[in-house]
């Protein structure tokens, strides 16, 4: 049953960020000096005040009681790739026996967990625990209530008693600034002397499954790895093309509409809802935010609609390819650059061959993605991602860049020398009086593009569903505050800005034309032209993982300030050690089930079928179709036993490979390729086996049941 009903009804201005300390909250509750130097630290990026810790706690605690909170956590993103949190009470006890109600300044802003129990890639041993949480006072505090429990949670960085980040908003954060920096510096270059703040925005699409419950329970592979590692295709998929933007049925559009609440409260600005492509697959896209708080908010969002799902009998899978034969998920990565007085530095207007500023940020985006592309495609390297990338559901793992015809007619122009036109868009006409006629963009959108210009921000579509957007981002924002930095540096003192501009952006055209592709990113045909172009195709997660330790990805991190040396060389280790236990947990559940479950299923099924077959030859018939079929199926569970043993074994070898990178490489090498052998074989069974005897919910039954 919908848990919304019989609620009173409210409208959604009052709703929304309802449980949310925001501004509007702040401003009410603060004093008015403290107050101003709040903002100050969140609007103008200026150090906290120390001294203003205990007023905006207390101010936090009194909000939050008055809510049912008894407890508050710091709220953090360690290197798993999901969110962790501790939660205290504000009870204090008194001298007479009885508590009182308090959060301090310094609670606030510290906590203190235990930092050996996470991924550290080596920055911290097993016996060295204490770690830091630290309050991130620009993502806002919320409330959130689990089961009975009310929390108010304020979102903070990680890190180790050293200093090194543990986590993964602490590079964003990082990030963030080298932005500001290198932006600002380009800015007053060009004259612009008004705006104070540049920032990155995100606005995270995400896309997930939903299956009955039921289903889930009778499935080790879903529990477990979050994708079924075995199933038959079913008679149909999605061939039919029926399913995306197909009408919602009620009972997913009632976990819709719990969703959507559940996150305006927490301020998330949940927009757009749809069937996606594949059958039972859904997509939830949001309005952007400041980059960090757009992190914080698909990690909301992950949660939530997980939550959710359970109050409405559904599992969310967020895995990026749950159902082999049928579209994974991904997450696509909205991300522009706005200034602090509302100018959006990617938008071309109506003449963009003369909008210098949009001019100089586009290509400062270009040369970025073409220089550090395999950084950017390392951001992306996931085991669940290997799934996606190049299947012509998603990307390929080649990175271009689309830019539509009007800004390539302009990228055109000025590599010869001078843009003097940009092409107009004009009206679309149907043909029907009733129809109004409506404004054409200036182009097509491309589907298949991995970093897309959508009109005023770039859409990188590589990013898979269950991850972190902190690292496309933190790497997005630091290698544009590289080539923003060179800009800076050629145009800051010059006598005439104009002319080394365009000297500039003609010799940038010139050098990063090969990363300009709008065709089709699905074809073979570019596959081959990209690797005349000279653009890495990079296969695979450990490949793409080892990308972020090249010499020149490195050292641009380490530049910037986003990844000192030491924490780029953990990350590394970490992400090569995460490959592999997510594949060796992957392994050991197929050979959980296929011994418990499948090749028991598989002899049941052949013992009866054999005495099926000496009942008729006693009744004196000939059972030709089931003796076909009895060697069909025993020579199936022959394959079955056979490729069983095989696979334990490379497990065993890859677990015992030694240091991580040769472990990731044993993994991918010898226990996927088995992997993959086992399930031909007991995919390749499961249609000729009686449903009764078969031990797990089919495709045809997940998928398409509501």
């Amino acid at each position: 049953m919908n848990c919304c009903e019989n609620k009173p009804l409210q409208s959604l201005p009052e709703m929304f960020g309802v449980n949310v300390f925001n501004d509007a909250v702040q401003r009410a509750r603060l004093p008015k000096n403290v107050y101003k130097k709040l903002m100050a630290t969140i609007g103008e990026g200026k150090e906290l005040d120390p001294s203003i810790a205990d007023v905006v706690a207390n101010a936090m605690k009194d909000w939050a009681i008055e809510k049912g909170a008894t407890h508050f956590c710091h709220w953090f993103q360690p290197m798993t790739g999901i969110t962790a949190e501790k939660h205290d009470s504000f009870i204090s006890p008194t001298t007479d026996g009885r508590i009182m109600m308090e959060f301090s300044g310094k609670e606030l802003t510290q906590g203190e967990p235990d930092a050996s129990s996470f991924p550290s890639g080596g920055l911290r041993a097993t016996f060295e625990a204490r770690g830091y949480t630290v309050w991130d006072c620009t993502s806002p505090v919320f409330i959130k209530k689990d089961g009975e429990n009310t929390t108010l949670f304020i979102p903070t960085s990680f890190a180790s008693y050293t200093g090194e980040a543990l986590d993964k908003k602490t590079p964003l954060l990082r990030s963030m600034q080298a932005l500001n920096l290198q932006a600002l510096r380009v800015l007053r270059a060009l004259g612009n002397t008004r705006s104070t703040r540049v920032t990155a925005t995100l606005g995270g699409e995400q896309e997930y499954f939903l299956i009955d419950q039921k289903f889930i329970e009778k499935r080790a592979d879903l529990r477990f790895a979050g994708r079924t590692l075995f199933g038959a295709p079913p008679p149909k998929g999605q061939e039919m093309e029926d399913q995306y933007f197909g009408s919602l049925h009620e009972r997913v559009a009632s976990f819709m509409a719990e969703l959507n609440e559940e996150l305006w409260k927490l301020g998330v600005s949940a927009k757009t809802q749809h069937n996606e492509v594949a059958p039972a697959q859904h997509e939830l896209a949001p309005v952007y935010a400041t980059v960090n708080i757009g992190v914080d908010h698909n990690q909301l969002t992950m949660e939530m609609l997980q939550r959710v799902a359970r109050r409405h009998d559904f599992v969310c899978l967020l895995h990026e390819k749950p159902f082999a034969g049928v579209n994974g998920s991904g997450k696509h990565n909205n991300w522009a650059i706005g200034t602090d007085d509302g100018v959006n530095l990617l938008n071309p207007g109506n003449t963009p061959h003369d909008n210098v500023q949009f001019l100089v940020f586009l290509f400062a985006v270009i040369r970025a993605v073409h220089k550090y592309s395999s950084l950017l495609r390392a951001t992306v390297a996931t085991p669940g991602n290997d799934h996606r990338l190049g299947a012509n559901e998603a990307p390929p793992a080649i990175v271009s860049i689309f830019l539509g015809e009007q800004l390539t007619d302009i990228y055109e122009q000025i590599k010869k020398g001078f843009a003097s036109r940009s092409t107009q868009g004009g009206k679309l006409m149907l043909g029907v009086t009733t129809l109004p006629s409506i404004p054409k963009d200036t182009t097509d959108r491309n589907r298949t593009s991995p970093f897309a210009f959508t009109g005023n921000k770039f859409e990188f579509r590589m990013a898979g569903s269950s991850q972190s957007l902190s690292g496309p981002n933190f790497v997005l924002n630091t290698i544009v505050s590289e080539t923003l930095c060179e800009i800076a540096n050629h145009i800051e003192g010059a006598k005439n800005v104009n002319s080394r501009l365009q000297a500039l952006l003609q010799k940038y055209a010139k050098e990063h034309e090969a990363i300009i592709f709008n065709g089709d990113n699905y074809s073979e045909a570019w596959v081959k032209e990209a690797a005349k172009r000279g653009l890495p195709n990079i296969r695979n997660c450990v490949d793409g993982i080892h990308a972020m330790i090249d010499k020149e990805n490195a050292k641009v991190l380490i530049k910037h300030g986003t990844l000192p040396a030491g924490e780029i060389k953990a990350r590394h280790e970490i992400l090569l050690e995460g490959y592999a236990k997510t594949i060796n947990i992957e392994a050991k559940t197929m050979l959980y089930m296929a011994r418990r479950d499948i090749l028991p299923a598989v002899m049941n099924f052949a013992s009866d079928l054999a005495s099926g077959i000496n009942a008729i030859e006693v009744a004196g018939a000939r059972p030709e179709a089931q003796m076909k079929l009895l060697q069909q199926v025993n020579d199936a569970a022959g394959e079955i036993s056979q490729r069983i043993e095989v696979l334990a074994g490379v497990v065993d070898m890859a677990a015992g490979a030694g240091h991580a990178d040769k472990k990731a490489a044993a993994y991918r090498d010898t226990v996927i390729p088995a992997m993959v052998s086992l399930r031909q074989a007991v995919d390749g069974v499961e249609p000729v086996i009686g449903s009764e005897y078969w031990p797990l919910p089919t495709y045809a039954d997940m998928l398409f049941y509501r």
